[in-house]
């Protein structure tokens, strides 16, 4: 099964124009964010075991070289010794280990690039993680700001401002009325002196007017 079973065939680009026209981008952008998170801990999983396979055919590569070189001395010690019979099982067994090394090495170097290639899908999937999951950034920011215009727009259907104009007016010529009323109460009140408050004026205004005589008279000399 391949490890992009769900996103195979779909480009990121694709992908956002299938969101951008979604009923509920959100949810589908959460959706496909799932979908890739499972795909990407099943490549994870796979990149693991393809990098273990060629961890082990390096080690065997590494030991049956480290056997060809060793074989190889063990042959010139031999031969220096004129022991012909164990220099050529030296050799022999050389030539043996040669086919093994060269067996796990082209082991190892395909399992190797095999684990490389894995390796490369496995950064463009999480790059993809990274970029679905600002585009969702992105869709949740632009899905709150219209929900917020609508909540205003509807609000505004249902306000009518030469009503409300219409409504301080009146609530202005209330407010001049009801002035005009107070000082006309006092103009009323005013002139709705009784006698004896009128006398009483009229006599505080007397005594007033004797002081001063008396004040004047004193300081007339």
């Amino acid at each position: 099964m391949s490890i992009f079973k769900r996103l195979r065939d779909l480009t990121m680009s694709n992908l956002y124009a299938l969101i951008e026209k979604a009923e509920d981008p959100i949810k589908m952008t959460d959706q496909y964010l799932r979908d890739m998170q499972e795909d990407l801990e099943e490549a994870e999983k796979a990149v693991a075991a393809q990098i273990a396979l060629e961890k082990k055919f390096k080690v065997l590569y590494e030991e049956q070289e480290a056997l060809v070189k060793k074989r190889d001395e063990q042959a010139h010690i031999a031969a220096q010794a004129k022991n012909i019979e164990l220099a050529r099982r030296a050799l022999e067994e050389k030539k043996t280990t040669e086919q093994k090394m060269n067996e796990y090495k082209d082991a190892y170097e395909k399992n190797k690039a095999a684990a490389d290639a894995l390796r490369d899908k496995l950064a463009e999937m999480k790059k993809q993680v990274t970029e679905l999951k600002n585009k969702r950034e992105t869709l949740v920011a632009r899905v709150n700001a219209a929900k917020a215009q609508k909540t205003i727009n509807q609000a505004m259907a249902g306000f009518d401002s030469n009503s409300a104009m219409s409504g301080l007016k009146r609530m202005e010529d209330k407010a001049l009325q009801l002035e005009a009323e107070a000082e006309a109460s006092g103009e009323i009140y005013k002139k709705g002196k009784s006698l004896d408050e009128e006398i009483a004026e009229l006599n505080k205004d007397q005594q007033v007017e004797d002081e001063l005589a008396a004040l004047m008279k004193k300081y007339e000399g």
